[in-house]
């Protein structure tokens, strides 16, 4: 169990990096397989005006060119925060079998992340979401 402290203590490295480039919002992660990193990320939605640059989707795309695959099966990804929709859908494309968490998405509403608005808008009708659709 010592390698998952390890792990995310990586994650919490890459999140600290990415702040101090001023590059990003505290978020690091790290792609693991076999207890080794195949793939790191941080955050880099300001530095690279990509709002889809998120820790986790990094990670994901460096584990992805490392391994020469899109299926990460047999991975498990360490992030310091719980994924919004879009990292999580991201998480599930990927095939990753695990998410370890540092933080929930409840813990950060107070200082500005409410992530929950997101995941109450997959529920909603087309219609009325803040993005309408049609079909």
């Amino acid at each position: 169990m010592e390698h998952l402290g390890n792990f995310m203590l990586r994650a919490i490295e890459f999140a600290r990096h990415g702040m101090i480039q001023g590059a990003s919002v505290p978020f690091g992660s790290v792609v693991v397989k076999d207890g080794v990193i195949v793939g790191e990320g941080w955050n880099h939605v300001i530095a690279s005006s990509d709002p889809t640059a998120h820790g986790e989707i990094m990670a994901i795309r460096d584990a992805c060119v490392k391994l020469d695959k899109f299926s990460l099966e047999g991975c498990e990804i360490y992030t310091t925060g719980q994924p919004c929709p879009m990292r999580l859908g991201a998480v599930c494309w990927a095939g990753i079998d695990r998410i370890y968490n540092g933080f929930r998405i409840e813990d950060v509403e107070g200082i500005g992340f409410d992530n929950a608005v997101f995941s109450r808008q997959i529920g909603l009708p087309f219609d009325v979401r803040a993005v309408p659709s049609r079909e």
